[in-house]
């Protein structure tokens, strides 16, 4: 039987959720509010729905300080420090599917790999030319059909951090491949979309309702 995942309370929201939905906080030495992304530090946690904006109000209405029963160090900023620690390790997770060989960059080798690969998801820099995108939405399309609009496009990166992040220079288009490194990716863009606010209709990167995995040449689902 699947492991049931705890539920924890959003002190803005007063409801109670799977723990993956929300940000942990903990208080530093200092008293100060620190987020802990990974919920993995010790001491008594507080959490919050994963939304840019519920943080906010948490700030605002001071709950951070009525949660912990102590007078605290809630920065202005904190929204903002998590949204780039977020992006921080939305880079991070990229780099290392692109280590277990999950990343195929290059506008040819990616119209290419549209036809060839079991492909997960399209990355364009956030500077990519409309006409470049069209045209690999349109081998996409020939490869998928209808099933294209629950397929991800990811264009949060710029360029700089997607070379970045690849260790190559001047990354415009990039494919991600299924199998090891992937799914860590994508559900790391998913949290930030989800936090940031912007993901309403893209895929589940479980593979849940509205998922499209290209596949084999020959018909077969892709080996794990």
């Amino acid at each position: 039987m699947a492991r049931q995942e705890p539920e924890r309370t959003c002190i803005v929201t007063r409801t109670a959720q799977p723990s993956a939905g929300l940000i942990r906080f903990v208080l530093g030495p200092d008293r100060q509010v620190f987020p802990d992304l990974k919920h993995k530090l010790p001491g008594r946690g507080v959490w919050v729905t994963a939304r840019s904006g519920l943080v906010e109000e948490a700030v605002r209405r001071r709950l951070f300080a009525r949660a912990f029963k102590a007078e605290v160090k809630a920065p202005d900023t904190l929204a903002e420090d998590i949204g780039r620690a977020l992006r921080e390790d939305l880079r991070q997770s990229l780099s290392l599917a692109n280590k277990a060989g999950a990343v195929i960059t290059g506008f040819e080798k990616v119209e290419a790999a549209i036809a060839e690969k079991p492909l997960v998801a399209l990355i364009h820099a956030a500077e990519a030319a409309e006409d470049g995108r069209r045209k690999l939405a349109n081998q996409l399309r020939k490869r998928l059909g209808d099933a294209i609009s629950g397929f991800p496009v990811i264009q949060e990166l710029s360029n700089d951090e997607l070379s970045l992040a690849l260790g190559r220079s001047h990354v415009i288009h990039a494919a991600l491949v299924a199998g090891a490194g992937s799914d860590g990716f994508l559900n790391r863009w998913h949290r930030y979309r989800t936090y940031c606010g912007s993901d309403a209709d893209q895929a589940d990167p479980k593979g849940g309702a509205g998922v499209h995995t290209i596949m084999e040449p020959d018909g077969s689902e892709p080996n794990e």
